[in-house]
């Protein structure tokens, strides 16, 4: 059986694996050194939330927020017909009151929403959110084993944590914020991956069922055409998903930003890793099972 495409996928799985390899490695250093920067949903703080009636410049907000003493200056985030202050300290009822009455005076009429987390319900939505993800994991690893085998569950949960850590990598590298809706997206991209991961496992099972696999280059072959045969379905889903998610971070509100760009990295993710990372780590352990010596038949008895 030889598959249609020219580029061998299997055969070429060492240097993806590299790369996949070294980019963990780099997040494990860097998640080591500067942590994630959690939101105020994980960390204690006060989040405001601010309609205007017209816009605010950043400057203005910053002098009159120089009035309230924090352990940390808040940060701003501006918008043309909201803006977004988080401190880092929990604000009394009394300090909103001040913040509200200092704010009417740069931009009267504005609407304020404002969300207090204390410490142990930051901690308390951090162990949460971990339960989350690995309790999808282990959900996906038991559905994986019994719908096909246990070699399918390792390639599918290694290829949707690999996705999940290159997304809380890079948002640790450039120091994006993490909330609540960034956990939203990485359980959202869990899904994806495992979806287009089970698309193309589903063909290799259905090719594996006709082909005559002797060796590591009939695996090879069979896994390279079952990749070639789901490539177009693939390449579509992904781009078409893609395009959403790109309009909703250009066009969507600052609040749904940062989920936004989690789903479009981890999306890119999910395809690169469905095709280069699960497929091919299948095969080399399916070769493994191959290489082991069959039992040899008793004889007969007379």
């Amino acid at each position: 059986m030889r598959f249609k495409g020219t580029f061998n996928f299997v055969h070429q799985s060492k240097y993806f694996f590299i790369f996949s390899i070294v980019v963990t490695i780099l997040g494990v250093i860097t998640l080591s050194v500067f942590g994630l920067n959690y939101g105020v949903d994980f960390s204690s703080g006060t989040n405001v939330d601010i309609t205007v009636k017209q816009e605010v410049k950043k400057e203005q907000v910053e002098e009159m927020l120089a009035t309230f003493q924090q352990s940390k200056a808040p940060v701003v985030t501006p918008g043309s017909e909201r803006l977004n202050i988080r401190f880092n300290d929990v604000l009394s009822d009394q300090q909103q009151n001040e913040l509200k009455a200092a704010f009417e005076k740069i931009s009267p009429g504005a609407s304020f929403e404002m969300n207090v987390v204390d410490v142990e319900i930051a901690k308390e939505l951090q162990r949460n959110a971990i339960w989350a993800v690995l309790l999808s994991s282990i959900g996906i690893i038991i559905y994986v084993s019994i719908r096909f085998e246990w070699r399918f569950a390792v390639s599918a949960v290694v290829a949707l944590l690999h996705d999940a850590f290159m997304v809380i990598s890079i948002f640790s590298i450039f120091r994006l914020e993490v909330n609540l809706p960034f956990i939203i997206a990485i359980l959202t991209i869990i899904g994806y991956s495992i979806n287009d991961t089970i698309v193309i496992f589903d063909r290799v099972r259905e090719n594996l069922r006709f082909a005559k696999v002797r060796n590591w280059d009939d695996l090879a072959h069979l896994v390279n055409d079952s990749i070639y045969q789901t490539l177009t379905r693939s390449i579509n889903t992904v781009l078409t998903v893609l395009f959403a998610a790109a309009c909703l971070f250009i066009f969507g509100s600052e609040s749904i930003k940062m989920f936004s760009l989690a789903i479009l990295i981890g999306l890119g993710f999910g395809a690169y890793s469905s095709i280069f990372i699960a497929s091919p780590l299948w095969a080399v352990l399916k070769n493994k099972e191959l290489k082991k010596p069959k039992a040899a038949a008793k004889p007969k008895q007379a």
